[in-house]
């Protein structure tokens, strides 16, 4: 597995993270004997960045991650998430406030066995804590050297470019990652995130890079059973991408999920997949995509299929009949239809 810097942080991760939102979920997730194996494979590939968060299996994700890192802590970089609670009835267990991130790293730390988490990501946007308060508070960690990183995750674009901003003009800590949902089913982040992502010179971490599953071909087929979301309620045009995606596998010899993973290669900025799986040999599929590059016309068919509608003001400039021009005459701009 390659690596890469993470934004303007220096420090080198991994092409392709471990997700354990999987790890110790009854029902549909992965027992301790599976997470194992999972981890396990990931590592054996040369992965060595771990992502988690105080919330998945109400915890028990981060005890896992801490007990499979004994002996080798210090080779991984683990990533942990706060502002989700897991503590119910309590309404200071959550958000994005001091108290919600101090209670929720002194936990995470303690479950993980470390006395640092690499990269503390904000896992969502509460939309209520004033984010000079998140960047001071999260620098606070980084200078006690509890925190080495700080990531956002789930979050507007103008709140994260406003929030390093604001960190660069005090000497405060940064964003250096960006994590939000990403895959050829799911691309409106190329409306704000992406350009914002690239101009600030933050990395791009995609969840959910196969569509929750869809993507590897399991939704593809009728009377399909087994998988955790109900084929009935996928969107129309999320299963139509799902078997161009299928066709063009089959064409080209690869599994569907290798197919999926390779096309974000292709992007206008580097994008970091997580990689999640329920089981071991799931996993190996994902990791199938390593080292697999696409014919250009596979790229620009994928595109075309998954393109995602354009927004304002882009969608005022594509309408039929405007054009955008300078009036040398009177030397100003000037809209027309």
């Amino acid at each position: 597995m390659r690596v890469r810097l993470l934004g303007r942080s220096g420090l080198r991760v991994s092409e392709a993270w471990l997700g354990t939102a999987t790890f110790g979920e009854e029902g549909w997730g992965s027992d301790r004997y599976e997470s194992e194996r999972i981890f396990n494979a990931y590592t054996d590939a040369g992965g060595r960045c771990i992502d988690t968060a105080n919330c998945y299996s109400g915890g028990r994700a981060e005890t896992m991650v801490g007990e499979f890192s004994r002996g080798r802590r210090e080779e991984l970089v683990i990533g942990t998430k706060f502002t989700a609670t897991t503590r119910a009835g309590d309404p200071n267990a959550w958000g994005n406030h001091r108290k919600s991130l101090r209670q929720s790293l002194r936990a995470s730390l303690e479950r993980l066995r470390t006395d640092h988490i690499d990269i503390m990501w904000m896992h969502c946007w509460d939309a209520v804590t004033p984010l000079d308060d998140i960047m001071r508070a999260l620098d606070d960690e980084v200078r006690a050297g509890t925190v080495l990183h700080i990531g956002v995750s789930n979050s507007p674009a103008w709140a994260i470019a406003h929030a390093n901003t604001l960190a660069d003009l005090r000497g405060w800590t940064a964003f250096v990652g960006l994590q939000t949902e990403y895959s050829l089913v799911s691309r409106t982040p190329e409306h704000e995130l992406i350009p914002m992502a690239r101009y600030l010179g933050v990395e791009f971490v995609a969840w959910s890079p196969l569509g929750a599953g869809l993507l590897t071909g399991a939704y593809t087929g009728e009377g399909v059973t087994g998988t955790r979301l109900d084929r009935a309620g996928v969107p129309a045009r999320r299963l139509e991408v799902a078997a161009r995606v299928a066709e063009i596998s089959a064409g080209l010899g690869m599994p569907p999920a290798a197919v999926a993973l390779a096309w974000l290669r292709y992007r206008e900025i580097a994008v970091t997949p997580i990689l999640g799986a329920r089981t071991a040999a799931q996993f190996e599929q994902c990791l199938a995509w390593l080292g697999q590059e696409l014919p250009a016309d596979a790229v620009r068919a994928l595109d075309e299929v998954s393109a995602p509608a354009p927004i304002m003001p882009r969608e005022g400039l594509d309408m039929p009949g405007v054009d955008f021009y300078f009036d040398g005459g009177a030397g100003g701009a000037m809209l027309i239809g």
